[in-house]
């Protein structure tokens, strides 16, 4: 993964996002779609990972602030993928705090959201699997490994970029990555892979 075709991809992905987030900060409502179309998809399966089935509703307040905040934004369109993250992961921090004043089922799920990080790197581990297959696995990960993934190979995110969105330093973010894909490797290889995969991330069933 990463190499010089996804460079090239990448680049101008982020060329054409940034020429529709510049357009669309001019005011034009098509450009903004087609940045809502190019941002949304990995955006979307970032935040199923941290809050499960109501991810369209905690990405519906998300776009509400984007849109209310895009003429204070600077940068280009991979600033931009930065920026929107941030800005999805705290609305769906926002909900996690709301759903934890209700009572848990399970005193131990928190628990299981800071479990230690036991494995090294494996960047091949999930170019074979399908998005919902992907969601699974990832979700089984501790929330740090978890997130990384999402930021880093769904949402394509650099290093610095994630660590910026996860508040976290470059080499911790690379390290939850390298962590979590060679994690997901090791549970593909043992075809550990099952129709039961928990809503939010670092839970388990």
């Amino acid at each position: 993964m990463g190499h010089g075709g996804e460079s090239r991809r990448t680049q101008a992905f982020d060329g054409e996002l940034g020429d529709a987030v510049a357009r669309a900060q001019r005011g034009d409502e098509a450009a903004f779609a087609v940045a809502y179309r190019l941002v949304q998809p990995g955006l979307l399966a970032y935040v199923r990972g941290l809050v499960g089935a109501e991810a369209e509703d905690v990405m519906s307040d998300a776009w509400l602030e984007i849109a209310r905040d895009l003429g204070r934004f600077k940068g280009d369109g991979a600033g931009f993928r930065g920026w929107t993250a941030t800005i999805a992961r705290h609305r769906a921090l926002d909900h996690l705090r709301r759903q934890r004043v209700r009572p848990r089922a399970s005193a131990s799920e928190q628990d299981l959201l800071e479990l230690p990080a036991p494995h090294s790197t494996h960047d091949q581990a999930m170019e074979a699997m399908s998005t919902e297959q992907a969601l699974a696995l990832v979700g089984r990960l501790p929330r740090d490994q978890a997130e990384a993934v999402l930021l880093r190979v769904v949402v394509g995110l650099d290093g610095p970029a994630a660590a910026r969105v996860l508040g976290k330093r470059p080499g911790a973010v690379r390290t939850a990555a390298h962590r979590g894909l060679r994690r997901l490797a090791r549970q593909l290889a043992a075809d550990g892979v099952t129709d039961e995969a928990p809503t939010t991330l670092g839970e388990s069933t």
